[in-house]
């Protein structure tokens, strides 16, 4: 008999963890979810930002500019953003490495390892880090759009 992988538990326990915190619905905006798979090799990763492939995303479902979305990131290894905004509120869940997520005047953020979770609430100041020497994998979702605004 073989096991799951712990990828494949993990991946599991995501989906779960998605469809709970979710109210039991994905977030496809209208409601009217069709059917679907992405396998992970399948996942087409581009730069983020144009000019700038430091961090990618994969689309796994709607539109992050400007509609409801779910979003595959990747993020070098010791890797920090910048102190930024979102005008949307997104949650996360990281997949591989290590990352942390501070908020404004937090100077010791906890370390959030593959399985753990967290939200940004819209206009709150924070960085994003990928703090292990590996690279970073994570999954976000929300019911508007992503943008990405530096803060002083």
């Amino acid at each position: 008999m073989a096991f799951p992988s712990f990828s494949t538990t993990v991946s599991c326990l995501f989906a779960g963890a998605v469809c709970l915190l979710s109210g039991g619905q994905a977030m496809a905006g209208d409601g009217n979810i069709a059917d679907s798979a992405l396998p992970a090799e399948q996942k087409e990763f581009l730069p983020a930002f144009p000019g700038d492939d430091t961090i990618t995303f994969a689309t796994a479902y709607g539109d992050r500019n400007g509609h409801a979305h779910g979003t595959f990131g990747r993020f070098p290894a010791n890797f920090e953003t910048p102190p930024h905004i979102h005008s949307h509120a997104y949650r996360a869940v990281v997949l591989s490495g290590e990352m942390t997520n501070p908020f404004a005047g937090e100077e010791n953020p906890p370390v959030l390892k593959p399985g753990a979770y967290w939200s940004v609430a819209a206009g709150s100041v924070h960085t994003t880090a990928c703090v292990s020497d590996t690279p970073c994998e994570f999954f976000m979702y929300s019911d508007e759009g992503f943008d990405f605004k530096a803060s002083e």
